[in-house]
């Protein structure tokens, strides 16, 4: 029963990193376009997120399988829970890099872009979604560690993306219409840092078989 265990569980590992590298393609393309704008970019983001609902049925089908008929114990339990839990993220940043997508149109054509730090925010979110996969294929605490740190700068970039927005409308160096459409962009990079935090924590779990949820009720607890 074990071998045929050990190769599923080398599925489930392959279609997750599979699924991981295509969020971070979507994301990476979906911060290109915000430059470029090209309708190819935009066109190809949109493919990305069918093939990553796709990985997800797959994957979850997987852990079904491995948790219904092979009764997983320890490591493995967490593993399998953890990845259930890493593959809604995932879809959730494939969803909103296809909501970026559909934005660019709208701010590709005009300069406004180039006034708020938006483009930094999403190398930022970027980084952290190509680190917490990383952080997965490599089972590196350090790492997921990093990312759930990282999230602090991007936070702080949202923030200031918002303060030069409303710096801006005073001047009418910004109509109302764009600076929501930059504003939603700004908010859905800071979400896909939030998923990319998640999908971290989950990597923690199923290392040491502790989610910070529990370390920071342990200690209000006391």
């Amino acid at each position: 029963m074990r071998p045929e265990f050990d190769q599923q569980l080398d599925q489930l590992h392959r279609l997750l990193t599979q699924m991981g590298n295509l969020c971070e393609q979507a994301i990476s393309l979906s911060a290109l376009a915000l430059r470029e704008g090209t309708k190819a970019q935009i066109q190809k983001v949109g493919s990305l997120e069918y093939e990553i609902d796709r990985l997800e049925r797959d994957t979850e089908t997987i852990c079904m399988r491995l948790l219904l008929r092979q009764q997983p114990v320890a490591a493995d339990l967490r593993t399998i829970s953890a990845a259930l839990k890493m593959i809604s993220d995932m879809e959730r940043i494939g969803d909103q890099a296809a909501d970026i997508a559909e934005l660019i149109p709208y701010i590709a054509p005009s300069s406004l872009g180039t006034k708020v730090r938006i483009r930094d925010m999403a190398d930022a979110t970027v980084q952290m979604v190509s680190d917490s996969v990383r952080a997965f294929v490599l089972s590196d605490l350090e790492l997921a560690s990093q990312v759930v740190k990282a999230d602090d700068q991007v936070d702080a970039l949202f923030e200031q993306v918002k303060e030069e927005l409303m710096a801006l409308i005073p001047q009418d160096s910004i109509d109302a219409k764009s600076a929501l459409d930059l504003l939603m962009t700004a908010k859905y990079f800071e979400r896909i840092g939030d998923h990319a935090v998640n999908i971290a924590e989950w990597v923690e779990f199923s290392i040491t078989g502790v989610h910070r949820s529990e370390e920071h009720h342990a200690i209000s607890s006391l």
